[in-house]
C-alpha cells in the first residue's frame, strides 16, 4: 500500500510532466533540424535548394530565424493572459493551454513528413504553438507551481531539481532520437517514428496535466480548491506577507529596493538569454555545414551533450551552494558558457565540440537561480506574471537579437563561420555586471547566527 501510495503521489507532481514534456520536445527539435536539412539537400525545393554550401547554410539560416521569430513573438499577449489567470488561481491554465499548441505543432511537422508538404508549413505549425502561450507560458506555470510549493529555503533547490529532470529527460530523447528518425513507419518514410513518439509523449503529457497534476500552496502539498476559496485564501495571506515584507523592506531599502533587485536580475537575466539563445539558434545550422556535417545519429548525440549539462549545473549548485551566494552561483555559470562559447568558435572537428560543451558544464545555474531570486521579492500572488514577464522579456530582446546573429552569420561565414560565438562570449561576461551590483546589495547572513541557533 505505501509503494503504491508513493508512485500515485510521485505521478501527480509537475516533475512527472516536465520529463513528458521534454522527451517529446527533444524527439521533436532532432525531427525538425533533419527535416530541414535534408530538404534543402533536396532537389524539390524543400527550403529554397541551391547548389553551394553557403546558399544552403543560407537557406537554412534563414529558415531558423523566421521559425524561431515566430517561436518568440507570438506567444507574447497569450502567455500575459494566462499568467494574469494563473495569479487568480487557475494555476493550471499556463500549463494545459500551450501543450494543445505544441500537439497541433508536432501535428504539423508529421503531415510536412508523410504528406511532403513545403518545410515553410511549420511556421504556420510554429504560430499555433505561439497563440496557446508557448514555452513562455509553460515554463512560466511550471515554475509558479514549484514556487507555491516549496519554502524560500528550499525554493532554488527544487527549481534545480526540475531543470535537472528536464536535462535528463532531453538527454535520453536526444540519444535516441536519432536512431528513431531512421526507422520507417510503413511506406511513410523516414522521420514519421519519431514525430509519431513525440506527438504520444505530448498527448500523455496533456492528459496529466488535466487528470493528475497536483497544486500545492506553500509547500503544504494541498491540492488547491476552487479560485473563489483560492482568492479569499490569497487575500488573507498577502495581508500577512504585506507585513512581514515590509519589517524585511526597511533593511532592504523598502519596495524601491525590490524593484532595483528585479531591475537587476531582469537586466543580467535578458544579457544571458541573448548570449545563449543567440548562439544556440546558430549552433543548429553550424553543425550541418562543413567541416562537421553531420547526420541525424550525430545531430541527437550533439543535442544530449547540450542536456548532460543540466546534470553538472544541478551537481554544481548542490556543491557550490554550501559556501556560495545565489548571485556568486550564476557568475559561475554565466562565466562557464563564456569560455565554452569561446572555444567553439574555432571548432572544426566533432571532438572539438564536445571539448567545448564540456567547458560549459555550469551554464545552465544562471536561470533557475535567478528566478528563484526573483520570486523571493515578490508575494505568491504576484508569482505568475512577474516570472512570465521575465521569461517574455526574452521574446522582446529577441526581436534585435535573431536576425542580428543570423546576419551576422550569413556575413561571416567566408572568412570566419565562428565569429557570433565569439559575440556570445563577450555578452554573457557583460551580464556578470548587473549581477555582481546585485549580490553587492543583499545582506550577508553571518554563519555565526547559524551555528549559535543549532
Amino acid at each position: 500500500m505505501g509503494t503504491h501510495t508513493t508512485l500515485w503521489a510521485v505521478c501527480r507532481k509537475v516533475e512527472t510532466l516536465v520529463v513528458l514534456q521534454q522527451l517529446g520536445g527533444a524527439l521533436f527539435d532532432t525531427a525538425l533540424q533533419v527535416v530541414v536539412k535534408e530538404r534543402s539537400n533536396s532537389t524539390d525545393g524543400g527550403v529554397n535548394s541551391t547548389s553551394t554550401v553557403d546558399d544552403r547554410q543560407r537557406a537554412i539560416s534563414d529558415f531558423f530565424m523566421t521559425y524561431n521569430l515566430l517561436a518568440k513573438l507570438t506567444p507574447i499577449v497569450p502567455a500575459i493572459i494566462l499568467a494574469k489567470l494563473s495569479d487568480r488561481g487557475w494555476r493550471k491554465a499556463p500549463i494545459i493551454a500551450p501543450l494543445l499548441g505544441y500537439l497541433a505543432s508536432r501535428l504539423v511537422l508529421l503531415l510536412v513528413v508523410v504528406l511532403g508538404w513545403p518545410i515553410q508549413v511549420m511556421w504556420v505549425g510554429v504560430s499555433l504553438h505561439g497563440f496557446s502561450g508557448g514555452f513562455s507560458a509553460i515554463w512560466a506555470g511550471v515554475m509558479t507551481v514549484v514556487s507555491l510549493g516549496s519554502t524560500e529555503q528550499r525554493r532554488s533547490g527544487v527549481m534545480m531539481r526540475v531543470e535537472l529532470l528536464y536535462g535528463l529527460a532531453g538527454l535520453l530523447g536526444s540519444l535516441v532520437s536519432g536512431h528513431l528518425f531512421q526507422l520507417y513507419g510503413s511506406s511513410l518514410g523516414q522521420g514519421t517514428v519519431l514525430v509519431g513518439v513525440s506527438l504520444l509523449l505530448y498527448g500523455l503529457c496533456l492528459l496529466h496535466a488535466v487528470g493528475l497534476l497536483q497544486v500545492s500552496v506553500d509547500g503544504s502539498g494541498q491540492e488547491q480548491t476552487t479560485p473563489l476559496i483560492r482568492k479569499n485564501r490569497r487575500e488573507e495571506e498577502d495581508k500577512g506577507e504585506e507585513e512581514e515584507e515590509g519589517e524585511e523592506a526597511v533593511a532592504g531599502g523598502g519596495a524601491r529596493g525590490n524593484r532595483m533587485n528585479i531591475g537587476l536580475l531582469f537586466v543580467g537575466g535578458v544579457l544571458y538569454d541573448v548570449a545563449v539563445a543567440g548562439a544556440m539558434e546558430i549552433l543548429v545550422s553550424f553543425q550541418m555545414k562543413e567541416p562537421l556535417n553531420w547526420n541525424a545519429k550525430q545531430v541527437g548525440y550533439g543535442n544530449a551533450s547540450g542536456f548532460l549539462i543540466f546534470i553538472t549545473s544541478f551537481l554544481g549548485v548542490m556543491v557550490m551552494s554550501r559556501f556560495m551566494s545565489d548571485s556568486s552561483l550564476i557568475i559561475v555559470g554565466m562565466l562557464s558558457f563564456a569560455s565554452g562559447i569561446y572555444f567553439m568558435a574555432f571548432v572544426t572537428e566533432t571532438y572539438q565540440f564536445y571539448l567545448a560543451r564540456s567547458l560549459m558544464l555550469f551554464a545552465l545555474i544562471p536561470m533557475p537561480t535567478i528566478r528563484s531570486m526573483l520570486s523571493q521579492q515578490v508575494t505568491g500572488s504576484s508569482y505568475g506574471i512577474v516570472l512570465t514577464s521575465f521569461q517574455l522579456s526574452f521574446k522582446i530582446a529577441s526581436l534585435a537579437n535573431t536576425p542580428a546573429y543570423t546576419k551576422i552569420y550569413q556575413h561571416t561565414l567566408d572568412w570566419f563561420p565562428g565569429f557570433v560565438f565569439l559575440l556570445s562570449s563577450s555578452i554573457s561576461v557583460l551580464a556578470t555586471i548587473p549581477i555582481s551590483i546585485m549580490g553587492c546589495r543583499l545582506p550577508l547572513k553571518p554563519a555565526y547566527q547559524r551555528i549559535e541557533e543549532s
